[in-house]
């Protein structure tokens, strides 16, 4: 359905069908665009005021919705402060966590067994299992009521906090407006939700204290250009990054890891469950191995003993050597091998290919700000 949706939001779909589709979308995102503009209008006019927390607070997130490699760039940040001598908390809602009710087929695992890539059902999602992996040590806290969650991690003895997936969550003040656009998708096919994936306007971009654009290596120059251009329309001038999310090896649930070099010659099948699978797709396209398949299923999907079965039938056809997934969707699943199939995920690395001096000094003067343990 996701695919589907993104195929009627970008206009690839086409016939009457699709255009009326697009139509009642188009007619649905003002409804959803007052009720944006009447939350921001209460928080731009102080009719409310966001709570105060009390010790810095960076804020990640999106305009729109889907994978803009926001969990890589979260870890970036809390490793750097972590290094620096803070004691940095991780704050998100915990979307589709992987509880026993949303995926019934795991075994149960406990909260704390921490940062195991065996994991399997806890009280948190795939974003959060991935952090304790790529951030070990740094507490998290998962919750919809993101104020009950800072005051608890400042009791905890946090003294600066992350927020995540937050640009819209406008309730708990941030010293710091981090927003990451996607340079293979920047503006979301240019419409609000649901005619299209902006959570927002691309005006209000403009509120923003940093904007990171991510997998700038996925885009062309001209591609760059427009999207910077559009930022400085939205008078974002002087503090636009731009990131690139290199792979870096491949991992397994065994906790085992080997060069991309392996991959040479081999013939992979891949799959993910994240926002932005084309992206992926991309990737695995340009590391050197031969692709001979590749499924797509939603955002944070939870999958189960059959869709695992399946996907190591459907390698086993296309004669795979090797299948390829994403590293937040490994974190999900216990096997190294899906009917006889090895298993292994692409870990990627963060890259700044462009202003880095501008994000360390900004990074800095919060440093500054942290109060003393």
């Amino acid at each position: 359905m996701e695919q589907f949706a993104r195929e009627v939001m970008s206009g690839r779909k086409r016939g009457l069908a699709a255009s009326l589709l697009r139509a009642g979308m188009w007619s649905a995102q003002w409804p959803y665009r007052v009720g944006v503009a009447c939350k921001n209008v209460a928080f731009d006019f102080r009719l409310r005021e966001p709570f105060e927390v009390g010790v810095p607070v960076i804020s990640v997130g999106n305009l729109t919705t889907g994978g803009t490699g926001k969990t890589p760039i979260v870890a970036f940040l809390a490793n750097w402060f972590r290094d620096a001598g803070a004691k940095v908390g991780l704050l998100s809602r915990g979307y589709k966590s992987l509880t026993h009710d949303t995926n019934p087929k795991r075994r149960r695992g406990t909260e704390d067994h921490s940062p195991s890539l065996t994991l399997r059902v806890s009280e948190g999602n795939d974003e959060k299992l991935m952090l304790e992996q790529l951030c070990p040590g740094v507490p998290q806290w998962l919750n919809p009521d993101r104020i009950l969650s800072a005051k608890r991690a400042v009791v905890d003895g946090c003294n600066l906090l992350i927020l995540d997936d937050a640009f819209q969550h406008r309730r708990v003040h941030r010293d710091l407006d981090i927003v990451l656009i996607d340079a293979t998708n920047p503006w979301g096919y240019g419409h609000c939700l649901p005619r299209g994936l902006l959570r927002e306007p691309i005006s209000n971009i403009e509120r923003a204290d940093l904007v990171i654009v991510t997998r700038t290596d996925q885009a062309s120059a001209e591609e760059l250009t427009a999207i910077r251009s559009e930022l400085v329309r939205c008078n974002q001038i002087g503090t636009v990054i731009e990131v690139s999310f290199r792979p870096s090896q491949l991992i397994n649930s065994a906790g085992q890891s080997k060069p991309l070099t392996d991959l040479a010659g081999q013939r992979d099948f891949g799959f993910c469950g994240i926002g932005n699978p084309e992206s992926f797709e991309r990737t695995l396209r340009e590391i050197g191995s031969e692709l001979v398949g590749f499924e797509s299923f939603p955002d944070h999907h939870h999958f189960t003993l059959d869709d695992l079965a399946w996907l190591g039938e459907q390698a086993n056809t296309a004669k795979a050597d090797v299948l390829l997934t994403t590293h937040k969707d490994l974190v999900k699943i216990p096997n190294t091998d899906l009917q006889g199939c090895p298993l292994w995920a692409v870990q990627i690395g963060t890259e700044i290919v462009r202003g880095a001096p501008m994000l360390e000094s900004r990074l800095w003067s919060i440093l500054e700000r942290v109060p003393k343990l």
